[in-house]
């Protein structure tokens, strides 16, 4: 029996998330005053990043095996804010901090300024439902 390759890795499993949250961020900035939907948008902003620090070790694994410390140490160092934003996202939509969210979305939005959103992308609206998957 032969290898079982696995066409979407976590780098692809990243990008994808990195482009969600992205959109998810533009959405949350045109939201007037909390509601559903911005609470929607908030915690899958979270789940998303603790989703893309999840994937962070996975893709290190690889290159840790063939010897590339410093190569793995350096990817690891890259994305370390996506756990700790991660967290304090979750901490402040579980509290309804709505400061907080502002804050933590633009340092977010900073950190991901480089990801580029065609304008017709098959994203959809990944963050309907994530309040209630965040409170569990």
């Amino acid at each position: 029996m032969g290898r079982v390759i696995n066409p979407d890795g976590s780098g692809k499993e990243r990008t994808r998330l990195t482009k969600a949250t992205v959109l998810a961020l533009r959405e949350l900035m045109r939201q007037t005053r909390p509601d559903e939907t911005s609470r929607d948008l908030a915690a899958f902003i979270a789940l998303a990043l603790l989703e893309i620090a999840n994937t962070i070790d996975q893709s290190v694994t690889a290159w840790e095996k063939k010897g590339y410390w410093l190569k793995a140490d350096r990817f690891r160092m890259e994305w370390d804010w996506s756990a700790s934003l991660g967290e304090k996202m979750k901490k402040a939509v579980l509290a309804d901090d709505w400061a907080s969210i502002a804050l933590i979305s633009a340092q977010v939005g900073s950190k991901l300024s480089s990801v580029k959103l065609p304008e017709r992308h098959r994203l959809g609206q990944p963050w309907v439902g994530a309040y209630r998957q965040l409170g569990k």
